[in-house]
């Protein structure tokens, strides 16, 4: 390593080392050396006691401090001594070293902060060692280190970091980058933790072994008004949002304001008591389904492009439909398919299909039984349909010669009030709500549904799966808490990650503009919420 540059006799460093093994000291004490110190006029060893010693030579090139109990080393703590060239802080206790502790030290070549359980230092801390050749934080207790800290050391020949307790997470990666980055000797130590990490040498890290991207969804714009569906579309390249408004008898379309970096709802079609609005694209035009309470539910074609006005192309059902809950839409065997759950007491379930000018009743499912739900899917390779109701188990269906055919139900769940499905690494999930009883994830096991989780949701009516920004999610809105986010983890597993305070939420739909995303949430006791899906670097 070689002595101090300027010096005669032994490297510092050797000096120190003669300290700490031998004891003995380094020079006469004289009247300009503290108490508990031993001086010359160009070195000190200070044993024991608290604080930074005050009163040292000023000419001091060497500085050993022992066993000393200091808790912060603050902005300028050796403004007294700047002709240091080694210093020398072991076995004692240092808590804190702040910014901009050894400013002023020009000529500092070797820094050893050794067995002092420090806990912390400043991202400044180093700032202004420009000649610093070997740093030791050895044996101490950091976890981690600021961003930055070596920044400015372009001198440095030698690094120890041994024995230190770091965890290897995100607040640690840029250390990593930066080993990767530099050709000189380096003992940077091993992960105490996170447990996938745990025993690994720093070294052998790389900065793809850290999952640094986290994403939230952050409030964006609040819309006056109250809504109990929302259904994306695309048409012609540009994104839009159905949102069924029973209380303004209306189904609204969300669409891009590019001018006011907002979200406006220009195009409403009245009705009275729409609880969906289904949009469709069908035949290079945009056709949206208006299902209602009263007043007959019916099917709306857009005449032209976006912001065109709609004109209504039939009336939907002819009486089979009561009270309509639920529509839903599927392409099967080349043909568009539209499923509508029907909730009323002598009401029927139906499927209807697309003739080219409306769409027409192709079968009756389960009659009475109040359904509240259907939704598309497909198991083993073959279109399905689940059923709902609040007084029955789920129902699933199979498609066979053109029609569906009961096929099993979802046991240990009589109460079901929607079911939504996601697939993950060829299973089908399936994301059950249930009002009274807890929500539960179920998946396709090739003749049946069978539970992998169950997640507590007192007043729940949605529980949906869905992705935003690349991300995927699944929803849990709830009336008398406030509504979660989970984070789809490996095997379908759900792992809480956000809360939402949006008021009674029914639906929640993704929506992007360019590389912009959000969430709308339909509310039905309050404003319609969006919010938008964020990025974050935990590294950075």
């Amino acid at each position: 390593m070689g002595g101090v540059r300027g010096r005669r006799g032994p490297p510092p460093l050797v000096l120190a080392l003669l300290v700490l093994l031998g004891g003995g000291p380094i020079g006469q004490t004289h009247c300009g050396c503290p108490g508990g110190c031993d001086c010359d006029p160009e070195s000190a060893l200070c044993r024991g006691g608290a604080g930074l010693p005050r009163g040292l030579p000023p000419r001091l090139a060497t500085l050993s401090l022992v066993r000393r109990h200091i808790e912060v080393l603050g902005e300028g703590s050796f403004r007294d001594t700047p002709a240091l060239q080694l210093l020398l802080i072991t076995a004692g206790h240092l808590g804190t070293i702040g910014d901009g502790a050894f400013s002023g030290l020009v000529l500092l070549e070797y820094l050893f902060i050794e067995d002092n359980d420090v806990g912390s230092i400043a991202p400044t801390a180093l700032r202004g060692l420009r000649g610093l050749l070997y740093l030791s934080l050895a044996n101490n207790r950091l976890e981690t280190l600021p961003k930055g800290l070596f920044q400015g050391l372009e001198t440095l020949t030698q690094l120890d970091l041994r024995g230190n307790p770091f965890q290897c997470n995100c607040r640690l990666r840029w250390v990593v980058s930066w080993l990767g980055s530099v050709t000189i000797p380096t003992e940077p130590g091993r992960c105490h933790g996170p447990p996938q990490h745990q025993g690994t040498p720093l070294e052998q890290l790389q900065p793809r072994d850290f999952q640094c991207l986290s994403s939230e969804l952050r409030p964006f714009q609040s819309l006056p008004f109250s809504s109990l569906a929302a259904e994306p579309f695309a048409m012609g390249g540009h994104p839009g949002l159905a949102l069924a408004q029973p209380f303004n008898g209306a189904c609204a379309l969300l669409e891009w304001d590019q001018l006011a970096g907002r979200f406006r709802a220009p195009t409403i079609i009245n009705g009275t008591a729409p609880v969906a609005c289904h949009p469709l694209p069908l035949g290079g035009s945009l056709v949206l389904v208006m299902a209602q309470l009263s007043g007959g539910s019916s099917v709306w074609r857009r005449s032209g492009g976006p912001g065109s006005r709609f004109v209504r192309l039939q009336a939907l059902g002819g009486g089979r439909l009561r009270r309509p809950h639920a529509v839903a839409s599927a392409r099967l065997g080349g043909h568009w398919y539209l499923g509508v759950a029907d909730s009323s007491k002598g009401g029927t379930s139906t499927l209807f299909r697309w003739g080219g000018r409306g769409f027409y009743p192709h079968q009756a499912l389960r009659p009475w039984h109040r359904d509240t739900h259907l939704e598309f899917l497909e198991l083993g390779g073959s279109p399905a349909l689940v059923l709902c109701s609040g007084t029955r188990r789920p129902l699933v269906y199979r498609w066979s010669g053109g029609a569906f055919a009961p096929h099993t139900d979802i046991p240990h769940v009589p109460d079901v009030y929607a079911a939504k499905h996601f697939r993950l690494r060829g299973h089908v999930f399936l994301c059950l709500t249930r009002f009274l009883g807890d929500a539960k994830v179920m998946r396709w096991e090739g003749s049946m549904f069978r539970e992998v989780q169950q997640v507590p949701a007192r007043g729940s009516m949605v529980f949906q799966p869905l992705a935003v920004g690349g991300q995927r999610y699944v929803l849990l809105g709830n009336d008398y808490a406030p509504s979660r986010v989970y984070r789809l983890g490996p095997g379908g597993h759900l792992e809480p990650i956000q809360e939402l305070l949006a008021p009674s939420p029914r639906s929640f739909a993704p929506i992007s503009v360019g590389h912009r995303h959000f969430l709308v949430v339909s509310s039905f006791k309050g404003a319609t919420q969006i919010y938008r899906h964020v990025t974050i670097d935990l590294g950075a």
